[in-house]
């Protein structure tokens, strides 16, 4: 990837960043440390891999995307306005009454939104029936979804994970967001759902790793998801929960509740320091 497309991403990036901590600030609620983690990934996604036109946001040949980690809405919404779905004034609306921006995503109200989202593991079962539409449609979208790595101790992911690899969806790809943590701790502690390479291995995907950090990294495995045939691919990020922000950086706490005042000041001033670090 060359220097001027790298440095547009990152600062892209940090811009969903701080569309993320405005939101969740303003609503004084919502999971900032899982939206920060995935920060990369989707700004990838929308400005980079999938084949979208955000003044056409039901076009039917556009490629589907489902956050099925649903509570990191905080992270597509940000997404969504830097790419100009809406307008970013609009994620200071988050979780308030008659806002469009609920705590998860909807598909009726938010342009943009592919599919509704909320309990874990729906998410990859729907992203799994749009792919087969698509086959059996003989339409060439492709369908990409984000699974959380706490999300994944839900028996619904294996079973989604087993229907792709029946069906052959190789127009699926999902992307674990392999940050380690999730609302009660690390995940090897709750409940253990690792090794998940070798997992999807043997439920039949092809399986990509990653630091999902890394912009070269993240390009070069979505170019390989594109030439696997016959089989869904899976995309392991390993990514720091919190990503971004000093205090809220591999901890835990920061899954589910918003910064006050003088903590949100912190947030941005990192968040500063970096746009300023790739001007």
């Amino acid at each position: 990837m060359d220097n001027e497309r790298l440095l547009r991403l990152k600062q892209l990036a940090n811009s969903v960043r701080f569309g993320i901590i405005e939101g969740v600030y303003n609503a004084a609620c919502g999971h900032p440390g899982g939206s920060l983690s995935i920060a990369d990934v989707l700004t990838y996604l929308y400005f980079e891999e999938m084949r979208i036109d955000p003044k056409n946001p039901k076009w039917e040949d556009r490629d589907r995307f489902v956050l099925s980690k649903g509570h990191t809405a905080p992270a597509l919404y940000a997404t969504l306005a830097e790419r100009g779905f809406f307008d970013r004034e609009e994620l200071k609306t988050l979780r308030k009454t008659h806002s469009r921006l609920q705590g998860h995503p909807d598909m009726k109200g938010v342009p943009g939104v592919d599919m509704s989202t909320g309990s874990l593991g729906l998410g990859i079962s729907a992203a799994c029936g749009m792919a087969l539409s698509a086959k059996v449609n003989a339409k060439d979208y492709r369908v990409y979804t984000v699974v959380g790595d706490g999300e994944s101790e839900e028996g619904q992911v294996w079973e989604a994970a087993m229907f792709a690899a029946h069906y052959k969806l190789d127009n699926l790809v999902c992307v674990v967001d392999w940050n380690g943590l999730q609302i009660d701790g690390a995940i090897t502690d709750v409940m253990n759902p690792t090794p998940h390479d070798k997992k999807f291995e043997a439920f039949g995907w092809h399986v990509i790793s990653i630091d999902g950090h890394d912009f070269n990294e993240i390009a070069a495995a979505f170019a390989e998801a594109r030439t696997v045939k016959g089989k869904p691919t899976v995309i392991i990020a390993r990514t720091v929960k919190g990503k971004g922000v000093s205090y809220m950086e591999n901890a835990c706490e920061w899954h589910g509740q918003a910064p006050k005042e003088d903590l949100y000041r912190v947030a941005i001033s990192d968040l500063t320091a970096i746009e300023e670090s790739l001007r």
